[in-house]
């Protein structure tokens, strides 16, 4: 039969019908969820495609089969003599990280991160030439319902492109996907104020977990990214010198200055922990460190009465480099402890209202008030 959409509304809760490799069901709670099960190239290819509250329609179930059919015509037009066999995401995604690795390519431990906790979980085996705009779409949809904002989706995009390209340049793949890019909310930049700095510190402090109270500190005695210090190896740090080395940084390798009341903190870390090499190890974790601590930040941001919507790791990074600009530090200075690539990226800080802004202010009244006396 073919479907039309008054058949669909005709639908009881628990009623389903199928045709034509689209299959529909009216859920208990009165939703619409369409399903697209086909056969494609000896292939049998099983996708939800979404709920009718999230504005999926029967038209656009249709125009993804026509899809998947066209993309496998068109491979098959593209095939060498002798058989091709379709390389999966995560198969090329392990191969585009020992590739980078191999020709010192940039942000290695960031793209590593951004592969396997969210990349490579989602698109799975899913083939390199198959990837549509219709599975962007998925991912950024789902990445949305995890929380996660518009600026860390696109530096994920930013990840898939990156290794769809070289795909290309390595005979991979004849043509990729273009990737989308959101729109990023350019609102104030959030930060603590000293007495919510006292108030999660104390918290984590009194954390179950020994390290968040370390990361929380070196991320606001240091203005370092989260991967940053989480994976900082004992042998980067010099604590004469107040210096942790951070060979693979956003903007390239630089040398990271540290406070004192952080260097005398790390050396009694150290203490209790002969032989080790990383700072903050995990023995179940591939890399040897730890690349997650969103739940223990989490946890120890509400328990400083704090809101864990707004506080994030990143937050400890603009807290520190906005008190270095509200102490009156020059912009230069502070881009040099801040790592930013140019000091347009560290001026956004000095926009920040605060008492320091009011003292500015002050100073100016007082300076003009002056010199109209004198006249």
């Amino acid at each position: 039969m073919k479907l039309t959409r008054l058949d669909l509304r005709a639908l009881r809760p628990g009623q389903h019908v199928t045709t034509g490799g689209i299959r529909f069901d009216r859920l208990a709670d009165g939703d619409g969820r369409y399903t697209v099960e086909i056969m494609v190239d000896r292939v049998r290819i099983h996708r939800v495609v979404g709920l009718e509250s999230a504005g999926v329609t029967l038209t656009q179930a249709q125009v993804f089969i026509e899809q998947l059919r066209a993309d496998a015509r068109r491979d098959r037009l593209s095939l060498p003599t002798g058989r091709k066999v379709a390389l999966g995401f995560s198969a090329a995604a392990v191969q585009y990280l020992e590739r980078l690795q191999a020709s010192g390519g940039r942000n290695l431990t960031k793209k590593r991160q951004q592969l396997t906790q969210h990349l490579q979980p989602f698109f799975a085996d899913k083939p390199l030439s198959k990837l549509s705009a219709f599975d962007l779409q998925r991912y950024i949809k789902a990445r949305r319902e995890t929380g996660a904002v518009h600026s860390t989706i696109n530096r994920e995009l930013a990840t898939i492109s990156h290794l769809l390209h070289r795909a290309i340049d390595w005979g991979w793949l004849d043509r990729a996907v273009k990737t989308p890019r959101l729109r990023e909310d350019n609102r104030r930049l959030v930060y603590l104020t000293a007495d919510q700095v006292d108030r999660l510190l104390t918290a984590a402090r009194a954390d179950r977990c020994w390290e968040i109270y370390l990361f929380i500190l070196t991320g606001l005695h240091t203005a370092m990214r989260r991967m940053e210090i989480l994976s900082i190896r004992w042998e980067h740090l010099d604590l004469a010198r107040r210096i942790i080395h951070i060979p693979e940084a956003k903007a390239g390798a630089r040398d990271q200055p540290i406070t004192r009341e952080l260097a005398d903190y790390l050396a009694s870390v150290r203490v209790m922990a002969p032989g080790a090499v990383w700072v903050f190890p995990a023995e179940d974790s591939s890399s040897g460190h730890r690349v997650a601590i969103e739940k223990p930040f989490h946890r120890v941001v509400a328990a400083a009465g704090l809101n864990p919507q707004e506080v994030t790791p990143h937050t400890l990074r603009h807290t520190a480099i906005t008190h270095l600009v509200q102490a009156g530090v020059d912009l230069p200075t502070v881009q040099r402890i801040s790592g930013h690539r140019t000091l347009a990226m560290v001026a956004r800080y000095s926009h920040q209202s605060g008492e320091h802004i009011a003292s500015a202010m002050d100073r100016l009244s007082a300076r003009v008030t002056q010199e109209l006396r004198r006249a």
